[in-house]
């Protein structure tokens, strides 16, 4: 959400800076996620100076250019080679000087000293549109006659420059979704008056045009208020509101839109603005329609209604989805003269499922779905229909209608001073809660020693309870004036074993300490991602009922997915060499007949790594090589081995499947713990991944129980030095390096420390399916310094045995 600095100084009086404006709504709940400044034309005409023509003839070598002489001001006029029409001695223009950065849509161009046909050009005079100001191009722009020479261009033309903050709004905090919301939280935290434009000017003009109302579905619209205003002139909106639309991301369309979405922005209330003359039979029915029910909306899309979108029609027909989205017949045009104003209430649940149900998602519903504030249609209003009389002219013309069968009340909830000093941990004096409540519009309607009666505005759909209420007033004292007590309360706590935070903290800062990057992605994720995967079938995903997109819409059995995501956007933005982890739940479906739904859902921790692109950054000391799938194995049984988990006696086995294209898994007691390998193809390009991803998941919570199992043992270094021996085995291309290291160990259990493949060839002139593995092997005795003949007889019997059970040669 876009909040400008301009804009809330309208609502509420300081001369804070904007860092400190930023701090005080991030510490009241309104997290300030980013701060940009804004001007109302593109590089604020930086460089660009008002001048006067002082001399202007033709060139002498092109018949469509003039050489004239400007005086901006400087002293010194500046010869400049104009290409307009209507250049003339003794106007005012807009000069770009040497220097001077014009912007043209997404293109700009700096403006240098030059010559054209021989003759020099020090700046530019400009046309409107070649700095912003308008689309003309016809000619220069001829300023007025009492322009001050030497005057800069954005003083002129009174460039307005903003501050706008990007609010991180979390769900909750609907009500801080416009400019007077978050204006009352400084308001309240500042101790000042919030400034709420004044409505009491509004007054009915004549009764000539009146519009019925009626609502159908009480429980889908609550409320629903309207008036007209008759005799209106569609054009453009003045500046300052143009301005404020631009500030927030908006595009100005023409002054009654622009009102429409003015109103939005500062109140937070949702308008809509239909062509009165197009409401058939002067009545507005709010009902729903039958299933399938065709309907065009401003888009332009046809859609097809559900029985349960709430609509608003007029006698014959429908003119727009309650709280989403308008239809094409009904809205305001250039040619609208006569407008009827819809502010309404919409019940969340209605508005949400509609705007999901047909992937519309607007201003309005964004707001509708979290619950918009029931008791302010007629003040907004009110202040859409002065707008229109001061901005488009017209009048009103007829009394405000308001339907409004089951008022809503405010919220009652007690305050107990006991839980405040307890959630707290601070008593804070009852004047300064009193002062506190009363800045949030809470009233206080009765107190005693031990409480506060409270009733709590409509807008605040979130604060119901009397925890909502303290974390209220806990935010607006501020959390930085809870001091820290100096007595520390400690008591003996049970600590399970194994301590999985500490496990997984030690096993994040080796990664870490490894050049990986931990991420931490949506445990949401989407449905399509699974479709023809026989590992993770759809048929065991969690799905969620109100899913916010379809891109979020059922609960993740992998960590692979969202994994991907972020290679994807990391690569998109030239960052390829990449090396990731991440620890999360994922979730599953039990098919079981137990009465009890939690039985039917299932979760597990996963760890899941990523390896791609080159394994270090590109010098001129090493070569670049790519990562492989041995660089991802040696981080894996890094991992394992800090554990304790002997990786010698992991039984490992094939994972090729549809998510690898080749990989193992491992196991360990016949529990599994990891599988890994190079991401197929097919799964990378539904990614727009085209070079190799080597993956690997662990099932975190069979390793954290197979480690309690284990443990690490301190032994002394020995004092006997160890032996190395090699042998180049020929052997069958089936024949794999688990099979000799096992052999290897079963044949010498004591002496034997470590078995290693450090060469391997293939080719032709070793026969068919051949292949030569050179392993070197490490022999050590720890009470004594080994012989040449016991070292000859352990590798003799090696050969045996790699001869006889493996049909090896020795080369």
């Amino acid at each position: 959400m876009k909040i400008s600095y301009n804009w809330l100084k309208d609502y509420i009086q300081t001369d804070l800076s904007v860092n400190q404006i930023a701090e005080i709504l991030t510490d009241t709940g309104l997290e300030v996620e980013g701060v940009e400044e804004f001007e109302s034309v593109k590089g604020g005409l930086e460089g660009l100076v008002i001048g006067k023509v002082t001399s202007c003839k033709k060139h002498p070598n092109a018949d469509k250019l003039s050489v004239t002489t400007v005086d901006v001001g400087t002293g010194n006029e500046l010869p400049i080679v104009c290409g307009a029409p209507n250049v003339a001695e003794g106007q005012k223009v807009v000069v770009a000087t040497v220097g001077t950065t014009l912007y043209s849509g997404d293109e700009s161009f700096k403006i240098k000293k030059a010559k054209m046909r021989g003759e020099p050009s020090e700046g530019m005079i400009c046309a409107e549109d070649e700095i912003g100001l308008g689309t003309s191009h016809d000619g220069i722009m001829v300023l007025d006659d009492s322009a001050q020479v030497g005057m800069p261009a954005r003083e002129y033309f009174k460039i307005e420059k903003d501050t706008v903050f990007e609010i991180g709004l979390t769900p909750n905090r609907i009500d801080g979704a416009s400019h007077i919301g978050t204006a009352r939280d400084l308001a309240a935290f500042l101790k000042t008056n919030l400034i709420k434009p004044s409505v009491e000017d509004f007054k009915v003009d004549n009764t000539n045009l009146h519009i019925d109302i009626e609502i159908e579905d009480k429980k889908a619209c609550p409320r629903y208020t309207g008036v007209t205003v008759t005799n209106v002139k569609v054009g453009q909106s003045p500046e300052w509101l143009q301005n404020r639309l631009k500030a927030i991301g908006l595009n100005p369309i023409n002054n009654l839109v622009d009102i429409s979405n003015f109103v939005l922005h500062e109140t937070g209330q949702p308008l809509h603005f239909f062509d009165a003359d197009k409401i058939e039979g002067n009545k507005v029915i709010i009902k729903t329609l039958s299933e399938g029910t065709p309907f065009i909306t401003l888009d332009e899309q046809e859609r097809k209604l559900s029985s349960e979108d709430l609509m608003i029609c007029n006698i014959k027909d429908a003119m727009c989805i309650a709280g989403v989205f308008g239809g094409i017949k009904s809205g305001v045009t250039e040619r609208t003269k006569n407008v009827f104003i819809e502010s309404a209430h919409f019940n969340p649940v209605y508005v949400r499922k509609t705007a999901k149900r047909h992937d519309l998602h607007t201003d309005a519903s964004f707001r509708f779905e979290r619950g918009s504030d029931p008791n302010i249609t007629v003040y907004a209003l009110k202040r859409a229909a002065l707008l229109i009389k001061e901005l488009a002219g017209g009048e009103i013309s007829s009394e405000i209608v308001d339907v409004y069968p089951e008022p809503v009340q405010d919220y009652k909830v007690d305050l107990t001073f006991r839980n405040l000093k307890r959630l707290i941990g601070k008593e804070i004096a009852k004047d300064q809660v009193k002062s506190i409540l009363a800045s949030l519009d809470i009233k206080i309607i009765q107190e005693d020693d031990e409480k506060f009666s409270l009733e709590v505005p409509t807008y605040r759909v979130d604060v119901q309870r009397e925890a909502d209420v303290i974390e209220e007033v806990l935010r607006i004292y501020g959390y930085n004036n809870v001091e820290i007590s100096e007595h520390v309360n400690s008591s003996l706590s049970y600590s399970q074993k194994p301590d999985k935070e500490q496990i997984q903290n030690t096993i994040s800062d080796i990664l870490s300490a490894n050049g990986f990057h931990e991420i931490m992605c949506n445990s949401l994720t989407k449905a399509d991602y699974y479709n023809g995967l026989e590992k993770y079938s759809p048929d065991n995903l969690v799905k969620i009922y109100n899913p916010l997109s379809n891109d979020l819409n059922v609960m993740r059995q992998t960590l692979l997915f969202g994994g991907l995501e972020s290679v994807m956007y990391n690569r998109n933005r030239r960052n390829p060499d990449l090396k990731l982890y991440e620890f999360g739940n994922c979730y599953y479906l039990n098919k079981t007949d137990d009465e009890n739904p939690l039985n039917k859902y299932d979760q597990e921790k996963h760890l899941a790594l990523f390896l791609t692109g080159n394994k270090t950054d590109e010098s001129w000391t090493t070569q670049q090589e790519p990562t492989t799938f041995f660089m991802l194995k040696s981080y894996i049984e890094n991992v394992l081995t800090k554990l304790g988990i002997d990786t010698n006696k992991i039984e490992s086995s094939d994972h090729s499947s549809d998510i690898l294209s080749e990989g193992l898994n491992y196991s360990y007691n016949t529990k599994d713990l990891v599988y890994f390998g190079t991401l197929s193809k097919k799964i990378l390009k539904s990614f727009d991944i085209d070079t190799p991803v080597y993956y690997a998941e662990f099932n975190w919570d069979h390793v954290v129980k197979q480690s309690a199992k284990s443990s690490i043992r301190f032994t002394e270094i020995p004092k006997y030095p160890e032996v190395r021996r090699d042998l180049a085995l020929l052997l069958d291309k089936s024949v794999t390096f688990k099979q000799i290291q096992e052999l290897a160990t079963k044949t010498e259990k004591k002496l034997l420390k470590k078995v290693s493949l450090f060469d391997v060839f293939e080719g032709d002139q070793l026969g068919e399916n051949k292949k030569s593995y050179a392993v070197s092997f490490i022999l050590q005795d720890e009470n004594k310094t080994l012989t040449d003949k016991q070292i000859d007889k352990i590798m003799n019997k090696f050969i045996q045995v790699f001869e006889k059970e493996l049909n090896a040669q020795i080369r």
